[in-house]
């Protein structure tokens, strides 16, 4: 058989808990006061988020329940299904089977929804009124947008201003859902309004964008910061994935060998590969577990491993991570998703640990590597998905090399739809491959903070 073949579970097999590997990972270093250099406690981050989350935020509990009303939301596209790429494996002639777990099906398009609806519950429940936030892509965006259309919560967002304007459909799609989008850097903010003084043709980035959101958040007891990635807690609720693949490897009658997810701030990456990582610190497989980041923003492959700010500002804790410095603005290549200068911590102490493999990936490469995909399996994935194709490929060409019949695991994070523009200058050979700017970092790295006290 060489058609595609979906394992789908029923409402039924919905998680009832989120998988905490902070509880599995010896050595991990907390978030520090960048005043104090004293560890972050729940008291610090109340201003910007829920006691509730951040109580996840700092949990080294290995299950966490996941709230019925929660549950009852994600119902509406989860468990998501896990395709056998059939039609993949006979166009590379590989001896190995690939999977892909598909979180495009979600209302939003992709795997966002999964944090953005308990935060916005949580934060309902304390009270708040109005959510803030950055967006590169803007599939974050559009999934905190859904998700507070769903709770009676006013989002704004500040989208780094070259997706902004490289992805108006996201941006369109936002607005429907009822958020303000905002360009960032922007007028709005201090943070925005001293980044534009320096360089007023700013393309903007992740960082930028965050410091505008926890500003704005800081300044408002009624308004809270979500954050799409990077956090502890935005990774536990991630985890449903990967807690849903396992169950349905176990439906195909598969055990993973190798696990694939692309990389920016962490949360895909860290939603698929965590349980798989729980499952082998527990000693019950021995996976591995691949890593796939751009080459023109390389955090976990190029970046220092240290304390740094998760925005440009200074605004937020010191978190110990992979850090290419918080002053680094990424080249404007179209997986906007992946323009960010850090990497979660967990997935950081991961890699430092041994159990993630990073691997950097071309621009190009990619889409070349994305079309195969969307001509064998009918699906156009995002930008950002492609790394993780692109790394899949590469891996069932070498069992093809090899004669290994290994089980390949990637995640297809979301669709594509709103890429189109940029797969129209890829077929028109107007892509290009952006250099990674060694100069650039250096000078970020340069100015990471001083640890207090240490």
């Amino acid at each position: 058989m060489t058609g595609q073949i979906k394992y789908q579970l029923d409402e039924r097999d919905l998680p009832t808990t989120w998988y905490n590997i902070a509880a599995d990972l010896p050595g991990l270093e907390p978030l520090l006061h960048p005043g104090t250099g004293a560890a972050i406690t729940v008291d610090d981050l109340v201003p910007i988020m829920p006691e509730t989350l951040a109580r996840q935020e700092l949990s080294r509990e290995r299950e966490v329940e996941i709230p019925e009303p929660v549950r009852r939301l994600y119902a509406q596209w989860r468990p998501s299904p896990l395709y056998r790429a059939r039609r993949l494996e006979q166009v590379l002639d590989t001896p190995a089977k690939i999977y892909y777990k598909y979180e495009g099906v979600s209302p939003a398009g992709s795997h966002k929804p999964n944090t953005a609806i308990p935060q916005a519950f949580y934060n309902k429940e304390a009270g708040i009124t109005r959510l803030v936030t950055e967006t590169g892509a803007g599939q974050w965006g559009s999934a905190l947008s859904f998700a507070g259309a769903l709770f009676g919560l006013d989002v704004s967002v500040y989208m780094v201003k070259v997706s902004y304007h490289q992805k108006p459909y996201r941006r369109l799609l936002m607005e429907t859902y009822g958020a303000r989008c905002v360009p960032s850097p922007s007028t709005e903010t201090e943070a925005g309004r001293a980044i534009l003084a320096d360089d007023p043709d700013c393309t903007g980035s992740l960082g930028i964008a965050t410091s505008e959101a926890v500003e704005l958040a800081a300044g408002d007891p009624y308004t809270n910061y979500a954050g799409g990635s990077v956090l502890n807690h935005v990774l536990l609720h991630q985890s449903v994935i990967g807690k849903e693949a396992l169950k349905q490897l176990e439906l195909a009658g598969d055990q993973a060998d190798v696990v694939i997810g692309c990389a920016g701030g962490g949360s895909n990456l860290g939603g698929l590969t965590f349980p798989f990582l729980g499952e082998k610190l527990a000693g019950r497989t021995d996976v591995r577990v691949v890593a796939a980041e751009p080459a023109a923003c390389p955090t976990l492959t190029q970046g220092k491993f240290a304390y740094d700010f998760g925005d440009t500002a200074g605004l937020t804790p010191l978190l110990r991570m992979h850090t290419l410095g918080h002053e680094f603005v990424p080249p404007a290549f179209h997986a906007g998703g992946l323009r960010y200068h850090g990497m979660a911590p967990l997935v950081s102490g991961a890699v430092e640990q041994g159990l993630i493999e990073p691997v950097a990936v071309a621009q190009t490469d990619c889409f070349a590597s994305g079309l195969t995909f969307a001509k064998s399996e009918g699906l156009v994935p995002a930008p950002e998905s492609t790394h993780a194709i692109h790394a899949a490929i590469t891996e069932a060409l070498r069992c093809k090399e090899e004669g290994s019949k290994e089980t390949i695991v990637f995640g297809l994070s979301g669709h594509g739809f709103f890429d189109l523009a940029a797969y129209q200058a890829y077929l028109a050979g107007e892509l290009r491959d952006d250099a990674y700017d060694d100069e650039a970092v250096a000078t970020a790295l340069s100015n990471l903070p001083t640890v207090p006290n240490g």
